[in-house]
């Protein structure tokens, strides 16, 4: 993954229009494949906050004709992943270490995830918790996820 300066650096060249946005996302996905299945669209990314939608479509339903929960849980973890990696300072680097989520209700329709977290100030912030809620088209919760991630320093090169 690019480091936080040139993943915030992208954003804010290409973030201003649609078209910038979709270019943005394809890329994002390029380094994530897998979250990339989902097809997730950045609107919003800035240190402490991110907003990421998806779309209702055949990919990414169950059986009972709602969004999958694996769907919902990829879509928690690529907002999580991608707010930490833009909130991080110069000089440090992250990793995942726990996600969890509750699922509210059933999901249909574009979903809009919105993840909070506090902007880590140093490179050995250690460990990051996240928020993110993913709504539906009529602002209802769907399902709520915590996602922790250790902030530490990149070790040096010898």
């Amino acid at each position: 993954m690019p480091s936080p300066d040139s993943v915030l650096d992208r954003w804010r060249s290409l973030g201003g229009s649609a078209l910038g946005r979709a270019l943005f996302s394809r890329l994002v996905g390029f380094f994530a494949p897998y979250s990339a299945t989902i097809g997730p669209r950045v609107e919003v990314l800035e240190p402490g906050r991110a907003v990421i939608a998806m779309r209702d479509r055949r990919a990414v339903r169950n059986h009972l004709r709602s969004i999958h929960a694996a769907a919902m849980m990829n879509l928690a973890e690529f907002t999580g992943g991608l707010l930490t990696t833009a909130s991080m300072p110069k000089g440090a680097r992250m990793i995942v270490t726990g996600l969890s989520i509750e699922f509210v209700k059933k999901a249909r329709g574009r979903l809009v995830a919105e993840g909070r977290c506090e902007v880590p100030q140093r490179p050995d912030h250690g460990t990051l918790p996240v928020e993110v809620v993913i709504r539906d088209a009529a602002g209802d919760a769907v399902a709520r996820a915590a996602f922790t991630a250790l902030v530490g320093p990149v070790p040096e090169r010898s």
